[in-house]
């Protein structure tokens, strides 16, 4: 018996060393990956205003060669999330690149009250810099409004600047914001002349590539064309019909529905600016981030650089049509080859398997309110301007001698600091007062779901999940407003019952596409949660650099733990 104790206390002792074995075989195994090289390029591709259920609603439309590429031989979060409110486009490429949210970055809107100049301020207006490209164009433009690093920025960092890194965009911020402050240039499109743009704080004048693509002058080519389906009509059964009343029509149409002529609509939509409402200024920019990679010879050498795609127009068709109409399902038809033709030309030049792509978007968007509201679900218009003078004559009531309410910029409410200042020894008392009076006036109106103090926001716990969580998130303690308004869910602050808006903190809002491909991505699917801000610390364990300064996010261990 004593024996046969011995010979199994032997035999355990055995095998647990060869399980030690086998774990270090199995570590120096891994090491080799560890150190391998990262990228050449990384390129980002942001599709404003995309849901998640897009992949899935039109896929039996997508070539083989686009999204179904990334999703089938790349790396897919199917529950990936924006963790703060405002759901909006700045906010958005801020945090996909810091890894952080509009709490810690700063881009807490596309547009905001500024306390300080008593004005409304654009998230990437400069007044220190000019355009760049065009005389009359939009060029006041830079990052500086933007408080953190971004994974560009940390590229050029580490890489002692010898990394490239280029934004490009339809919209101003959908260039600049990912390129970061250091980015070697972002590019954007001016409605004016039919070119891309960029401002003083990249340059003095355009580099030679640049000026050769805007005088191809392809807006001309696509602005002679006509927009129809691109496969025949009774085929978009993922759509709702052509017509309904929820879609609104572009300037010289009587409908909103196909086809649309835009030669001859061209005049009465402001020339160069029809191209942004419709997809061949998706082939555009795709023409143009194809001239990105030969003329800045982007991933032609050891030191990897960055791309970073912003596809604008799919959010504005959705703005005016919504997530059901043929328009945009043809929009996404029509995008998935985009995605094809700069994946094939990415093999071109970079060669697969020395590239990385991701695909994300800025935010998803909401249903048409009075779509939902004729269908008997929950949903609402909410006027602001509306609320903004009833509670100033509600507050006279209690200050009568006050003007209480300095502003009311989308979901924030700004009050009027000055007012209390002449009893200084009383003002922090009937601040506290004014706020919850207001509060209170606010959560008796239809639509609202909750207001929070600045006070609530500022002390809150930045990992707090829920609705609240998410206002924490998106709530900057200097820049933000004194109250934050909530609305029900469906509901948006707009009067007009055609096309749809985005901004809230419900699922129908944060939930977008994270997917990856290419280079040290395995194959494969996620549905844990994860949000926005995991994208910017796995790419820079990818690329084997620092994270963001101001990131919150995790790398995507899935993306690690596969391979």
């Amino acid at each position: 018996m004593n024996e046969y104790i011995a010979f199994l206390f032997y035999a355990m002792r055995y095998f647990q060393i060869i399980l030690v074995l086998l774990a270090s075989t199995h570590v120096l195994a891994q090491s080799p990956d560890q150190k391998k090289e990262p990228p050449k390029l990384v390129v980002g591709i942001i599709v404003d205003q995309m849901r998640q259920e897009y992949l899935y609603r039109f896929s039996s439309k997508f070539s083989e060669g686009g999204f179904k590429r990334i999703m089938n031989d790349g790396f897919m979060l199917r529950n990936a999330h924006y963790n703060y409110a405002p759901t909006v486009t700045g906010p958005g490429h801020a945090s996909v690149y810091t890894g952080a949210t509009p709490a810690v970055h700063g881009i807490i809107n596309n547009d905001w009250y500024d306390k300080d100049l008593k004005k409304h301020v654009n998230c990437v207006n400069d007044p220190n810099q000019k355009v760049v490209g065009h005389p009359e164009g939009k060029g006041a433009i830079s990052p500086w409004r933007m408080l953190t690093s971004t994974v560009t920025d940390e590229l050029e960092l580490f890489t002692q600047r010898k990394a490239k890194v280029i934004g490009i965009s339809v919209k101003d911020r959908g260039a600049v914001l990912p390129a970061g402050h250091m980015g070697d240039a972002a590019y954007w499109y001016d409605s004016k002349s039919g070119t891309f743009v960029t401002s003083t704080y990249y340059m003095q004048q355009l580099p030679q590539w640049v000026t050769k693509f805007n005088n191809l002058k392809l807006p001309d080519q696509y602005l002679s064309k006509v927009w129809d389906t691109f496969y025949p009509i009774d085929q978009y059964i993922a759509s709702g019909p052509d017509e309904t009343p929820y879609e609104a029509k572009l300037g010289g149409k009587e409908k909103a529905t196909f086809p649309y002529d835009l030669k001859a609509l061209r005049k009465k939509n402001d020339d160069y600016d029809l191209l942004v409402n419709v997809p061949f200024a998706n082939d555009f920019l795709t023409e143009m981030a194809k001239a990105a990679l030969d003329g800045e010879k982007l991933g032609q050498n050891t030191v990897p650089d960055f791309l970073a795609v912003s596809y604008s127009t799919t959010d504005i068709i959705g703005h005016s049509v919504g997530p059901n109409a043929v328009e945009i399902q043809d929009t996404y038809i029509r995008l998935d080859r985009n995605i094809e033709d700069l994946l094939k030309t990415l093999d071109a030049k970079v060669g697969a398997g020395n590239y990385t792509v991701f695909v994300s978007a800025d935010h998803a968007v909401a249903d048409v309110a009075q779509y939902l509201k004729d269908n008997k679900m929950p949903a609402g218009y909410f006027s602001y301007s509306n609320v903004k003078a009833n509670l100033n004559e509600y507050l006279k009531k209690y200050f009568p001698d006050k003007d209480v309410i300095e502003e009311i910029a989308g979901d924030q409410v700004y009050l009027n600091h000055a007012a209390f200042q002449s009893e200084p020894s009383s003002a922090g008392v009937q601040m506290i007062i004014a706020t919850e009076l207001a509060m209170k006036f606010l959560m008796a109106q239809e639509g609202i779901a909750n207001v929070y103090s600045e006070s609530l926001l500022r002390q809150g716990d930045y990992n707090e999940g829920g609705i609240k969580g998410a206002v924490i998130r998106g709530h900057h303690a200097k820049r933000s407003g004194d109250i934050v308004i909530v609305l029900e869910s469906g509901w948006y602050g707009s009067g007009r019952i055609q096309g749809t808006t985005h901004g809230s903190p419900y699922r129908y809002d944060t939930h977008v596409p994270i997917l990856f491909y290419g280079a040290g991505i395995p194959k494969g699917s996620s549905v844990r949660y994860h949000t926005i801000t995991d994208i910017a610390p796995t790419l820079s364990a990818l690329l084997n650099i620092k994270f963001p300064s101001g990131s919150t996010g995790q790398p995507i261990g899935e993306i690690f733990e596969n391979k």
